[in-house]
């Protein structure tokens, strides 16, 4: 065995200690995002269930069911699914009719083919070298982690007001601010569902064929799976899952083209605020890997917004 897959199993080891003493960040992590994500949807449900909003959670209900059958997540990682694409369904659907089709649905359901695909490519290889994703599927604090900002900034939209549903200036001044609240969640949103599809997407690909990875603070050449490490090919990826997302979400969400390269900009800044919080807070011991995945994707949703 080499001294580099020496330091590897040793930097592997150090990390699953470290992950372990922050296994309270996950947790509280999850609770929070649960909570409110409840208190959400809870008030979007009343105060009638509409056929719009059968229609969502019958969908979500029936996707999470499948994400479990799939082995793609747990059964409590299934249940926070559902929750967290109950909240985006609701929050962007037409009411009181629906039309699952012009919600932020399908933009989530992008980001689960993504990271499904990305997950099962190479398994084999990635187990290997002990950096393979859990065969039991995601857990729930990663479910929150990768969704919980994007539902929670949806579920923050003023109720029934679409993004661009008041571009007639004739308008009120109110109605229009609202619209322009309403159009700059979308986007935070849709940027922080596009920023967690890069960070998975490329961790997968590049520890699967990008070669030998860097520290992006030192660009040195590190083991796979060193937090904050990058490569060509995984951020390449990384680029591209965040483009398929924000495309996904601009015929169903209407986006404008400002709307869409906001949104595909801040998902890539907050692409790299990850690694970069990797390899500083993460490698210190002082967040975990789901904290920092929460916050890349808040990083992400805050730029869109700013912009």
């Amino acid at each position: 065995m080499t001294k580099a897959a020496f330091q590897s199993g040793d930097d592997r080891q150090r990390k699953i200690v470290r992950e372990a003493k922050l296994q309270w960040q996950s947790r509280a992590l999850l609770t929070a995002v649960l909570v409110l994500a409840a208190i959400g949807l809870i008030s979007r449900l009343l105060p009638a269930l509409t056929p719009a909003s059968a229609e969502g959670l019958a969908i979500c209900a029936a996707f999470g069911l499948l994400v479990w059958l799939l082995h793609a997540a747990t059964p409590l990682a299934a249940l926070t699914g559902f929750l967290l694409t109950s909240s985006l369904y609701l929050s962007t659907v037409t009411q009181p009719n629906g039309g699952c089709f012009h919600t932020a649905l399908l933009p989530g359901l992008a980001l689960f083919v993504l990271a499904f695909a990305a997950t099962r490519f190479r398994r084999g290889q990635k187990e290997q070298i002990g950096v393979a994703e859990s065969r039991r599927g995601r857990g729930a604090s990663q479910v929150a982690a990768n969704m919980g900002v994007a539902a929670l900034a949806a579920l923050t939209l003023p109720r029934f007001i679409a993004g661009n549903a008041f571009s007639d200036p004739s308008v009120g001044i109110h109605i229009r601010h609202l619209a322009i609240l309403s159009a700059a969640l979308l986007t935070a949103s849709v940027a922080a569902l596009a920023e967690a599809a890069a960070d998975t997407v490329s961790s997968e690909i590049g520890q699967a064929i990008g070669g030998a990875p860097i520290l992006i603070t030192t660009l040195r050449r590190v083991p796979p799976g060193t937090d904050g490490a990058i490569t060509l090919f995984g951020t390449a990826a990384g680029c591209l899952a965040a483009a398929v997302v924000v495309l996904a979400a601009i015929p169903t969400l209407r986006l404008t083209p400002r709307q869409a390269v906001a949104a595909s900009i801040a998902a890539i800044a907050g692409f790299f605020a990850d690694s970069l919080l990797g390899a500083t807070l993460e490698r210190r011991g002082w967040l975990n890997n789901d904290l920092v995945n929460f916050l890349s994707t808040a990083i992400a949703a805050l730029l869109a917004l700013l912009a």
